[in-house]
């Protein structure tokens, strides 16, 4: 609000009908669900975040149904969200795109030139403009950025354009004689300008409201009871809080409509108050008792409104209770039953008492706030129990998921182990000591990890317990390379880039309030835009050389089209960036259509190996630099666009887990060495495959995610693309999640095994390499899917957490959607690396 100051200069001026609200919203906090709580009145669903980017309408009682069914005219402008929950209920519409996260000025701009306009007509109730630009300014650039400070001007002026028009006309048979204005957020937003968790940045956010009624005259200042504190100038700005629960039913009962029939809020009584032209009345000074007709007038006027709110939520509740399949307890029932019943026989003998006793004005108004006190404990208590139990959990089907999840960790064991037994000699002896305990100490750290799901605290801090456990395996390897006096280079490179990627993880938790400062720097700023291309050029050179007379033609066609792929991409960047001026016509070929190309390159490459077959016939399990040619061909393509999503951070990501895999690939080389400098047994080890999946998961929290929907990077959604598509966007957005952390890692793992070309028999080696890449996606697979189950243990058994929107959900989605992607690029992986 500090970059509003119209609004706190109004609502700091004395007399002034205008206040500011702190609303607090319940979590998820995604935009869809904020409208739909705002407008109904009831809890936001969390499985309507599946439908945040094709919204159904709202089939529930809501209040914009309610304004239609009573005559007024709602007229709306900005957000096309509005148009899909509603779409036949505005008597005038607007609507804008909204999905653009890039996008900052065409709602805004929308909603401009239709707003003021409509002012001055009178054709409407009730008008609604959504502007989107702050939304998008913090998803892409943070709450501290240039571009959030110049949405926050923007909108200061259009208000004082606004409020200038209405009080113009506010005069005794003005056109706003009795309008209200309301400006507020549906949501608030983390320092990194996202959403969707419940944080206290996410979940609250304020609520301006003016009413150009006159106060009445013989109502005395001393009424307003809000918290008031010095600002602007030493002048007194009054803050009161409301539940977003409670906005449907307070605008209902000022506009005189009934109560959406789902809502379980309460009429605020600071709101309410304001909508009618009075001061708060919910803090009086009953220390004098004068006779104040008007205000138990009012007092009674609310007591009223109360009694209906009450009687229109107690009637919701028994009819969810008579249809739900669970519903609430008898006891739960019962206790709500009696605070209904008490508050009632408390207001039948109120009113007894106030019609025979008319002169006693002040036992009159300790009785009607007691009564007032009666109903908001009866609402509160009810808004209490729906928050704690609304949810119906159907506790046999989550039986039967948790059951199918351990079945599927016992196959994928028995699977395991039915594979050890066919391979025979090429497995570790009984008496290779180091074996024995990399078993015991990779299912140690799986089991670790799995296990930390079960409190909220290490959910939250899953990125740096991923890292202290892939550090602790790296200081066992550099333990075991100085015991045997080889490759304490790589040994010490690993523990290095486990090093940068700790801090990497610090900093991608907080990464625009980081950078925001660092870019005004010029030589950060020089060094932002010149590593990354560096970076690149690097990764051009190693494809580069990955290409020798052994490659089939195809595979050197598809990597010498990835580094072309690369070439486009650091074109991209030189043309966005701000140290060289490029022509407009530059600009738009690089903005726009660049990645599109290379996008098109990318699955062109995807497709010519697919049908690899029919043209090529390389032998790739006969041969190590085979099956390492098949791997460097598939990965080439998923880089280059994973990169071009991920934006400037992608190239040092991407060298990050090369030097990482690199790292792994050769202290796995040094567990089978034998003393002699022969390699001995063959087994991939579980404790590197292990490594490897830590790996991936650091990658994950590196890259700026985490496991909440505040946590997805929206913007990469629409690299090289302006307008919204669900199906297209939805790709790119997986991609950029899972890219680095699922993709890329499944289709590389086969690296583990390229290191282990036994000296046997051509027809021997295949069936032993076939076994071995079995082998590595089982055991991947089972570590992914035991710390999945756990996350499902963890839901099942917090699922009356007070997180459990906030925190455990949001873990549990990501988690099975990571778990069915990754199922579905191992088999994938297998069927393309055995072909």
């Amino acid at each position: 609000m500090d970059k509003l100051p119209v609004l706190q200069k109004l609502a700091s001026t004395k007399g002034s009908l205008a206040k500011i609200f702190k609303a607090i919203s319940d979590p998820p906090t995604t935009s869809l669900q904020r409208l739909k709580g705002l407008t109904t009145g009831g809890l936001p669903t969390f499985i309507d975040v599946g439908n945040s980017f094709g919204a159904p309408a709202i089939v529930e009682d809501n209040l914009i149904y309610q304004l239609v069914q009573n005559g007024k005219r709602v007229v709306m402008m900005g957000d096309d969200t509005w148009l899909q929950l509603f779409p036949h209920h505005f008597e005038k519409s607007y609507p804008f795109p909204s999905f653009n996260v890039k996008d900052l000025h065409t709602v805004d701009n929308g909603c401009i030139d239709h707003l003021l306009p409509s002012l001055y007509e009178e054709d409407w109730d009730v008008l609604i403009a959504h502007f989107l630009g702050v939304d998008h300014a913090g998803h892409i650039f943070g709450v501290d950025s240039t571009p959030m400070i110049e949405k926050l001007e923007q909108y200061n002026g259009v208000l004082e354009n606004i409020i200038e028009v209405l009080e113009s006309q506010s005069g005794p048979g003005g056109l706003h004689e009795n309008t209200f204005l309301l400006v507020m957020g549906d949501h608030g937003q983390t320092l990194n300008g996202d959403h969707g968790g419940g944080t206290a940045e996410e979940v609250e956010t304020s609520i301006f409201a003016m009413s150009l009624k006159k106060t009445p005259s013989s109502l005395p200042p001393e009424l307003n009871g809000s918290f008031c504190e010095p600002h602007l100038d030493k002048e007194k700005m009054c803050i009161n809080s409301i539940q977003q629960l409670d906005f449907a039913v307070t605008i209902s009962a000022m506009l005189g409509i009934p109560f959406p029939f789902g809502s379980i809020g309460r009429v605020d009584s600071e709101l309410y108050a304001l909508g009618s032209g009075t001061l708060n009345l919910e803090s009086i000074n009953l220390g004098t008792c004068r006779t104040r007709w008007n205000i138990q007038s009012w007092m009674r006027d609310y007591v009223n409104v109360l009694c209906i709110n009450s009687w229109q939520v107690k009637r919701y509740i028994d009819a969810y209770s008579a249809s739900s399949v669970i519903g609430f307890s008898s006891e739960d029932i019962l206790h709500i039953t009696n605070i209904y019943t008490q508050a009632e026989e408390s207001w039948s003998h109120t009113i007894k008492n106030w019609l025979l006793d008319k002169n006693e004005s002040c036992d009159t108004i300790l009785r009607f706030k007691s009564q007032i006190d009666a109903y908001s404990n009866f609402l509160a208590s009810v808004a209490e129990l729906a928050r704690s139990k609304w949810t119906e959990f159907d506790l046999k089907m989550m039986g039967v998921g948790l059951s199918i999840m351990l079945i599927t960790l016992v196959i994928q064991f028995l699977g395991i182990k039915r594979i050890n037994r066919t391979c025979g000699v090429y497995f570790p002896f009984p008496g290779d000591s180091w074996t024995s305990f990399g078993l015991i100490l990779s299912i140690f750290i799986v089991m670790i990890r799995a296990c930390s799901f079960l409190s909220n605290s290490y959910i939250l801090e899953e990125g740096k317990v991923a890292i202290f456990l892939l550090a602790t395996t790296g200081i066992l390897k550099f333990r075991n390379s100085i015991l045997k006096n080889k490759m304490l280079l790589e040994a010490v490179v690993f523990l290095l880039l486990v090093f940068i990627l700790r801090l990497a993880i610090e900093i991608g938790l907080s990464k625009q309030a980081f950078s925001s400062g660092l870019t005004t720097i010029p030589v950060w700023m020089y060094i932002a835009e010149i590593v990354p291309v560096l970076a690149l050029v690097l990764l051009a050179y190693l494809l580069y050389r990955s290409i020798d007379d052994s490659a089939c033609w195809l595979q050197k066609f598809v990597i010498s089209g990835t580094i072309l792929s690369y070439a486009l991409i650091a074109v991209h960047w030189t043309v966005e960036s701000k140290l060289v001026s490029t022509s407009l016509m530059l600009q738009g070929f690089g903005k726009g259509l660049i990645p599109r190309i290379i996008y098109a390159i990318g699955i062109g490459q995807l497709l010519m190996l697919a049908l690899g077959r029919l043209f090529c016939k390389e032998r790739a399990l006969d041969s190590r630099k085979g099956l390492i040619l098949k791997v460097v061909a598939m990965l080439s393509p998923w880089s280059s666009t994973v990169i071009m999503i991920s934006g400037k951070q992608g190239p040092l990501v991407a060298l990050a887990s090369i030097i990482g895999d690199w790292c792994i690939m050769r202290l796995e080389n040094l567990e089978h060495e034998s003393k002699d400098g022969s390699i001995g047994t063959l087994s991939l080890s579980p404790l590197s495959v292990a490594q490897w999946s830590l790996l991936a998961v650091s990658l994950f929290f590196c890259t700026g995610h985490w496991c909440a929907f505040d946590g997805l990077r929206y913007g990469a959604a629409f690299v090289g693309f302006e307008d919204f598509i669900l199906v297209r966007q939805a790709i790119l957005l997986t991609i950029d999640t899972f890219g680095f952390s699922i993709l890329l890692p499944i289709f590389g793992l086969p690296f583990l095994v390229a290191i282990q070309y036994p000296s046997i028999q051509s027809n021997q080696r295949k069936r032993f390499i076939f076994t071995q890449l079995s082998r590595a996606y089982l055991i991947y697979g089972l570590i992914t899917a035991t710390t999945v189950t756990f996350t499902v243990i963890c839901v099942t058994i917090q699922r009356r957490h007070l997180m459990v929107w906030g925190l455990f959900a949001p873990k549990f989605v990501f988690d099975v959607v990571g778990l069915l992607l990754s199922d579905c690029l191992i088999l994938l992986s297998s069927l393309y690396y055995s072909s």
